[in-house]
């Protein structure tokens, strides 16, 4: 029952072309209008030749277009509308056989594919039985028997649209499972470095207080029972801080021992891109230095995977109170494709940690940039 209401009443919010980029959404959308309107043009003249011009034909073409206008963002109500329609078309003036011809078929065809390609097989079946119940409902009103070679090609189409419909949704579905894991993974890689970092700090803090006692003269009973303390509580966020990478490192992965690169290594990281690179002398903090670069090295692989043989330019500046990561490239050969958009998730994590931001886009000439600025902070 629950099925049977979302079919008849239920408000559909699936938007025809949701998955398509933005440009070529507008374009299939003009092409379902002037579809539209083609159709509406062609069944309203059917309709002039055929019958009377009593101004009938307008209710043709204003129920044509405005099904596949609802089309657009809602099958199902396009489907409502057009079913009705064609309900009302067949019992005034269908014929014995077959069920549809002409005009007919290039008006509903599409709007019976669309759902089949858009909704659950419980939807379908249910669209497909309401179609051959009002079908078989009209034909029982104009006394001609079960139109069943039209019946058995609706539901061929729907078979073969909802076969198509339900395997791109599995690979949408797969397609999510694996950007998911890769923002996850790239969260644990993030979660790692910063581990580094204030690892490193936090042994420092150790250090500190461990060596208060004979680095200050005259220190008090309470001070150095203090600094004891703070050392003590020091070890153990190192220790729960290591367990938790534990936590976050796969068993099948072992422990990185190399330091973490910084703003010094960048000149070098861009040279071997083969990339200009303008960076004056900057003191940030370790965690800000590796922030930087991560996102100048992932920018750098963008740019040559998409843009290979293309220049590419490398600023890093201080500009009120924040660090500036610019990476630009111009337009370069054909992308060697790949690369999903997870880099780019990647930079916004890391970007969104220290509470920067993150701006990305296509320049003039067919090139791109990347462009993070992260609050400097106290260093």
């Amino acid at each position: 029952m629950r099925t049977l209401f979302q079919v008849v009443a239920l408000r559909d919010r699936t938007p025809v072309l949701g998955a398509v980029p933005g440009n070529l959404t507008r374009v299939g959308h003009a092409v379902i209008i002037v579809y539209s309107l083609v159709v509406a043009i062609v069944a309203s003249a059917d309709y002039v030749r055929e019958y009377d011009h009593d101004g009938v034909w307008v209710v043709y073409f204003v129920v044509i277009v405005a099904t596949y206008g609802l089309m657009i963002r809602s099958p199902l109500d396009a489907w409502r509308l057009g079913t009705a329609g064609l309900f009302v078309e067949l019992v005034v003036h269908g014929s014995a056989a077959p069920l549809m011809s002409g005009w007919q078929w290039c008006f509903y065809v599409p709007v019976v594919l669309v759902v089949a390609l858009h909704h659950s097989r419980s939807v379908v079946v249910t669209a497909g039985v309401l179609t051959l119940a009002a079908f078989g409902y009209a034909a029982a009103l104009r006394g001609s028997g079960f139109y069943w070679e039209s019946s058995i090609v609706l539901v061929l189409i729907l078979l073969v649209a909802y076969t198509f419909g339900a395997r791109g949704r599995a690979e949408q579905v797969i397609e999510l499972e694996r950007a998911e894991k890769g923002a996850l993974e790239e969260r644990a890689r993030i979660a790692r470095e910063m581990h580094d970092v204030v690892a490193h700090h936090m042994s420092m803090v150790v250090v500190r207080c461990e060596t208060a006692p004979y680095r200050i003269a005259g220190l008090p009973e309470e001070g150095v029972r203090e600094f004891a303390e703070l050392g003590e509580a020091a070890r153990e966020a190192i220790t729960d801080m290591q367990r938790l990478l534990g936590v976050l490192r796969g068993a099948d992965q072992e422990a990185d021992r190399a330091p973490q690169p910084g703003l010094d290594e960048v000149p070098g990281l861009a040279e071997r891109a083969g990339a200009g690179v303008e960076m004056p002398a900057l003191d940030v903090s370790q965690a800000v230095g590796l922030t930087a670069y991560r996102i100048v090295q992932e920018a750098l692989t963008n740019a040559a995977r998409h843009a290979p043989g293309g220049a590419v330019s490398v600023v890093l500046r201080s500009e009120g109170g924040h660090l500036e990561v610019l990476v630009r490239n111009t337009r370069g050969g054909a992308s060697l494709g790949g690369g999903g958009g997870h880099g780019l998730a990647g930079m916004r994590e890391r970007v969104a940690v220290h509470g920067g931001a993150l701006t990305v886009g296509a320049t003039g000439g067919g090139g791109f940039e990347v462009l993070a600025r992260i609050p400097l902070g106290d260093k």
